[in-house]
């Protein structure tokens, strides 16, 4: 039963990010240790325009991308928590779009559902969802970032780099990729465009990385009404497999957007001044996570959203925190994308005149639940790689150990030092 309520909590929570957005769309100055923003054209970085109307077309494509998306990690692991922001995912995907061609591009589309929709209304689309969102509540801190990290030595198009700058506030920063730094780098920017709540989301990369889309989701608000700590006790929780446990539950009595079915409960808590809110989906006694979750398609969710109606009731609300990671690769091959994993056949000329292909994926995400509301954050990684590239050759160099020198024989796996000395006549 725990994880039925975490999961369902998790659901909720990607859900709220993906339907009620997650930002502060602005142009972030770059950290201290990173290097001077990219800009390959010596202008100055173009600005926002004016976001266009908040397209519903758009909006319902992501819906039904979320909904998707959750299920295939949920069948994959059925037995674990598992959070996703469909709204991280899908801006990174459209970051990458941008750059696909020919049938990479009708592949990404397919699994982002958005087929149909020309790129300016999709770029133009998501920039007005996240300005619409970045003024929904004052109360709730609510913030999105997005960040290209290109190879130095490797070509990336100078107008695929601005439209991300433009329609994306994408920062841009040139790395070495042969350096650790690199990864230091971008996972710095993700920690701190996360509070601190996502602190790596790739590790070492390759020399010959072409570029790395990152994307960061935070979200922060407090219940409208606070759940009273005195209220707070240990209570029974079924587990998935019928064991019961004690774990503490949160009590409120209050008027809620309610709605019950023969399979489900349903409630809505607000946040702040009641533009977001927390979703609760709880399958009934004799119907199992699943059986619910199976169902779930953008028309059965807004179906049940539509539904609910104000009612008096008490909630019981676990308290939890976990974290959850996956790469979703697997994931978005079975969603059709399969093409943009492959060497040789991804097309991603829009981004690069070399030949490239996805080679990572990676998202994680974060979500704390307690009396006073809901912290959460997502962060998702897309590693982009030239399919065969000659990077260039380092000079040759000339070490001439004529003279007094050290050496040493070590573990290269745990560096561990078997051996070390000082070798001042070789005789």
């Amino acid at each position: 039963m725990e994880h039925r309520w975490m999961g369902w909590a998790a659901l909720g929570s990607g859900l709220a990010a993906l339907l009620l957005g997650c930002t502060q769309i602005q142009a972030q100055p770059p950290l201290a240790s990173e290097p001077a923003p990219y800009n390959p054209t010596g202008l100055p970085s173009p600005e926002l325009t004016q976001a266009p109307t908040v397209d519903s077309e758009l909006t319902q494509a992501q819906l039904d991308f979320g909904l998707t998306l959750f299920e295939h990690l949920r069948q994959a692991s059925p037995e674990q928590n598992v959070l996703v922001s469909p709204t991280s995912v899908a801006l990174a995907l459209a970051l990458v779009y941008n750059g696909a061609g020919g049938e990479t591009q009708a592949a990404i589309a397919d699994a982002l559902q958005i087929r149909g929709l020309d790129l300016d209304q999709i770029n133009q689309g998501n920039q007005a969802i996240t300005q619409h969102l970045a003024q929904l509540d004052s109360e709730v801190a609510l913030e999105i970032a997005n960040s290209l990290w290109i190879n130095e030595q490797l070509p990336v198009r100078d107008d695929y780099i601005e439209r991300m700058q433009v329609a994306y506030a994408a920062e841009v920063a040139a790395l070495d990729f042969g350096l650790p730094a690199a990864s230091d780098r971008i996972n710095a920017w993700v920690k701190e465009h996360t509070r601190d709540r996502i602190p790596t989301i790739v590790e070492q990369l390759p020399a010959d990385q072409l570029l790395v889309l990152a994307n960061a989701v935070y979200f922060k608000g407090a219940w409208s009404e606070a759940f009273d700590p005195d209220r707070t006790r240990d209570r029974p929780f079924t587990l998935a497999n019928g064991d019961t446990i004690e774990h503490p539950l949160m009590a409120q009595d209050d008027d809620y957007l309610y709605v019950e079915t023969d399979q489900f409960q349903a409630v809505s808590l607000p946040y702040g001044n009641e533009s977001l809110s927390f979703e609760v989906i709880l399958p009934a006694p004799d119907t199992d996570l699943a059986t619910v979750a199976t169902q779930l398609d953008a028309e059965t969710w807004q179906g049940w959203m539509n539904q609910m109606r104000s009612r008096p009731g008490e909630v019981q609300l676990p308290k939890f925190q976990f974290e959850y990671e996956a790469n979703l690769i697997p994931t978005l091959d079975a969603m059709g994308m399969g093409i943009a994993f492959e060497a040789g056949q991804a097309d991603f000329s829009g981004l690069t005149p070399l030949d490239a292909f996805i080679n990572q994926v990676r998202h994680k995400t974060f979500i704390e639940v307690n009396e006073t509301g809901t912290e959460a954050a997502a962060s998702t990684a897309i590693g982009i790689m030239p399919t065969s590239i000659q990077m260039p050759p380092e000079p040759p160099f000339q070490m001439v150990v004529d003279r007094p020198f050290l050496a040493a024989i070590r573990d290269r796996q745990t560096g561990t030092l078997l051996f070390v000395g000082a070798i001042v006549d070789p005789r």
